[in-house]
């Protein structure tokens, strides 16, 4: 087995010294390539993507700035959501479908969002194409992907795949579907003709500011079929719905004269030698349809975090006697403010260590098992410039038993007595062991 993982090591640094990138690109292997020390040149930005010219590293303890990200959107194939990582598609100059799956990490404090809502990677399906905000690795030496050379997202990966599609930033500090994408950036789809045929065809429609401002904007062709869902108040309509009530034609092309929608996005493979056409998996037709959607994937996402606790970092720690400490912490961003609500002064409280994948350590019997349990003693909240990735709440947490594991700049999760104490999965916690937080065949019982 170390003579394999050796051989894997001297692969992956070979190929990150190239331009042909797609040995890193899949998840079968958690091992670590020290990034190259080269500076990327600057490039003129393409709508693929799109960012801050020179690639930004994030520090420890601070949130990184939404503008200094590469930004660029592709198809979700691969998700590993124990350790909040996964692989995506990314949209190149190329043929897609050629494209080779890219590893991703989520920060910390990276926020998920999925049909305008919190959410976790478990909760998006594979094939939504979605929009991404990403830095290089903070720390590469424990990255839990491929750290690739900085200036990878310039080089043309060849075999007809074009440039971009294998950057370096691939840690993310947001990861959202295209509804949640048009809602953060007040856009919407503007539907501009149908051609449909035997319950399934094409729709031109451009992305365009939703406040009617101009804006250069790209038509862009799209496919749809007898599995694409409409939305509208509280409906979920087919196309058969759509053709009956005479809002478009059982068999040929009608004008939709720039109808405002907001769009569920996806890939499949297209027929016809187009390589990047993406597929319409929802239409969402009116605002209430789509603030039901909102509201059930946020209600899913409460109780996942109740369960599993809110994320946080250690911001500085006053020690006492005896083992006791008072510690501040501030509480990660992008959650429901019901959440935040329930850290009130003077309530009851567990804290407990985690890893940068906000996994559980410290104890064999989940989250509950080694945490420190006290009292929030404090809660402050700054609505000044508040950084993506920061709820701007700060607590004072006061433990009479604090673990090793909560020092400051590291990351915990804590949540409020009242909040349902459960056990995770065994994936979803270590027992002490760091060396130990990504999955090897050893996981795999033994018949």
């Amino acid at each position: 087995m170390k003579q394999f993982l050796v051989l894997c090591s001297w692969f992956l640094v070979v190929c990150s010294r190239s331009v042909v990138c797609s040995s890193l690109l899949g998840l079968g292997c958690s091992l670590v390539v020290q990034a190259s020390s080269a500076e990327e040149p600057r490039t003129k930005n393409q709508e693929q993507g799109t960012g801050a010219a020179t690639p930004f590293r994030p520090e420890a303890g601070k949130f990184p700035p939404l503008e200094k990200a590469h930004s660029y959107r592709g198809e979700l194939v691969f998700v590993d959501h124990a350790n909040r990582r996964g692989s995506i598609r990314v949209q190149g100059s190329g043929m897609f479908f050629r494209n080779d799956p890219h590893p991703f990490a989520m920060l910390p404090y990276g926020i998920v969002r999925y049909h305008g809502a919190p959410a976790d990677l478990r909760d998006i399906p594979l094939g939504t194409v979605l929009h991404v905000r990403a830095f290089l690795p903070p720390e590469p030496k424990i990255s839990a992907v491929p750290v690739l050379p900085i200036n990878s997202k310039n080089l043309d990966a060849n075999h007809n795949r074009g440039a971009g599609i294998a950057p370096a930033e691939n840690h993310l500090l947001l990861l959202e579907d295209e509804p949640s994408y048009c809602l953060r950036e007040g856009k919407v789809w503007k539907l501009k003709e149908v051609d449909l045929k035997n319950s399934e065809g094409m729709i031109v429609a451009s992305r365009e500011p939703k406040n009617g401002e101009d804006e250069k904007t790209v038509d862009e062709k799209m496919t749809f079929d007898a599995a694409t869902r409409f939305w509208r108040g509280r409906e979920c309509l087919w196309i058969e719905d759509i053709i009956a009530e005479g809002i478009w034609p059982a068999d040929g092309k009608r004008s939709l004269d720039g109808q405002a929608v907001l769009l569920g996005i996806i890939w499949k493979p297209t027929p016809d030698g187009i390589f990047t056409r993406f597929h319409i998996s929802d239409i969402w037709l009116d605002d209430t349809a789509m603030q039901r959607a909102s509201h059930n994937q946020s209600e899913t996402h409460k109780a996942f975090i109740r369960s599993r606790w809110l994320p946080a970092w250690i911001d500085a720690v006053e020690y006492g006697k005896f083992g006791r400490a008072t510690v501040t912490a501030t509480l990660f961003g992008g959650m429901d403010d019901s959440l935040y609500a329930d850290f009130k002064k003077d309530v009851g409280a567990l804290m407990n260590a985690v890893e940068n994948t906000l996994k559980h350590t410290h104890g064999a019997y989940g989250p509950a098992h080694m945490a420190s349990r006290g009292t929030v003693r404090e809660v402050t909240k700054s609505d000044k410039n508040v950084p993506l990735g920061s709820s701007g709440i700060q607590i004072r947490f006061e433990t009479d038993l604090i673990i090793e594991g909560i020092r400051p700049g590291r990351v915990v999760r804590v949540r409020p007595v009242n909040w349902p104490q459960v056990q995770v999965p065994r994936e979803e916690y270590l027992n002490d062991n760091l060396d130990d937080r990504f999955p090897t065949p050893s996981i795999f019982p033994k018949y």
